[in-house]
């Protein structure tokens, strides 16, 4: 019996990474915006947290609906396509034998050990072996909505709470500095950390994020500037 290794690849935690990269870096740049805008406007500390507060629980919410509709429609295709193959399946088995076979040809197999291969895995699990290989379904990368939901309300909360923060302790004329500052810092370690975790350039990612954050952080503290008063 051959002895099992066991790997571990990128691709089973991107479901869970993805919205939790994206909901802590929108938390963070949409958050510390606000609060970057409101504080030029001159609006009152109290007027600064409680736009920041706001955004938080706003933004949390929406990120959460918007990641549940979006891996929903996601899943439903996935399940109406399953519930498609499990009928041919049931109507169809040699069309969808030879459908197998077929790929594994295009794959490089010889047509008796393609055909080989097709009657092992439709005898093991017919119904998986096509999701996997017709329709490029697996359960590593299987949409999973709740779990994209709740990611990225949570992730978003967190990475809101660095400009709220920054808003509490920060001196009453220096928030817009503070805020932004921390924030810059904030979405250089995620964009680190993003990069790391999936294995690329840690310099570039950091940089790609902070950027961005950088530019919505000007052009609201610019509309805070120009009209004066608190959004």
């Amino acid at each position: 019996m051959p002895r099992i290794h066991r790997e571990t690849h990128r691709t089973e935690r991107i479901g869970w990474l993805r919205a939790a990269v994206l909901g802590a870096n929108d938390g963070a740049i949409s958050v510390s915006s606000l609060v970057v805008g409101v504080a030029a406007s001159g609006a009152p500390a109290t007027s600064v947290l409680v736009t920041g507060i706001a955004g938080l629980v706003a933004g949390a919410m929406s990120m959460a609906a918007g990641e549940y509709v979006s891996v929903k429609s996601q899943e439903d295709t996935e399940n109406a396509d399953l519930g498609t193959e499990r009928t041919e399946l049931q109507t169809e088995p040699e069309r969808e034998l030879d459908e197998l076979t077929s790929i594994y040809m295009a794959r490089g197999l010889d047509e008796p050990l393609a055909r080989q291969v097709a009657v092992k895995l439709t005898a093991n699990d017919a119904l998986a072996a096509h999701a996997r290989d017709e329709l490029g379904i697996t359960e590593t990368l299987r949409a999973r909505p709740i779990q994209a939901a709740v990611t990225s309300a949570i992730s978003f909360a967190v990475g809101a709470m660095v400009p709220i923060a920054a808003a509490v302790f920060a001196p009453a004329t220096q928030v817009t500095i503070v805020c932004a500052a921390t924030t810059i810092l904030a979405l250089l370690v995620l964009g680190a950390t993003a990069a790391y975790a999936g294995n690329a350039p840690l310099l570039k990612g950091a940089a790609r994020v902070a950027f961005w954050g950088a530019m919505a952080m000007a052009a609201t503290a610019l509309v805070g500037r120009l009209f004066g008063a608190a959004v």
